[in-house]
């Protein structure tokens, strides 16, 4: 009986786990929608004589968009290769070491 409760209790995280990928990705896929639109009207705006001063987008200057492809590239790392990076071993370190300062904290109490 305790192997079906694992079994579905392990199914549940994984679903969990499913559903928060599922959201990342879909914010990522909307942040790469954006993104290109933004360096499109960029691009525009440097390299072709059309009018693009309206409000937003004469805001879109070297600087802002630096910003906004360094902001992006960290992005696509947190949805594409923190599983790489931060992994469960990653984790379980940092918890016991997390543990072990709060342990020595108590010590001379």
């Amino acid at each position: 009986m305790e192997t079906n409760f694992n079994t579905d209790q392990e199914k549940q995280e994984l679903k969990q786990l499913a559903s928060k990928k599922v959201l990342k990705l879909k914010s990522f896929y909307k942040h790469t929608f954006l993104y290109i639109i933004g360096m499109t009207l960029f691009l525009l705006k440097e390299y072709t004589e059309l009018p693009l001063n309206v409000f937003p987008i004469q805001f879109l200057n070297g600087v802002v968009m630096i910003i906004w492809s360094a902001v992006y590239i960290g992005s696509a790392i947190d949805v594409f290769a923190s599983f790489k990076i931060f992994d469960e071993e990653w984790e379980a370190r940092k918890v016991k070491s997390i543990l072990d300062k709060r342990e020595k904290k108590q010590k001379w109490e």
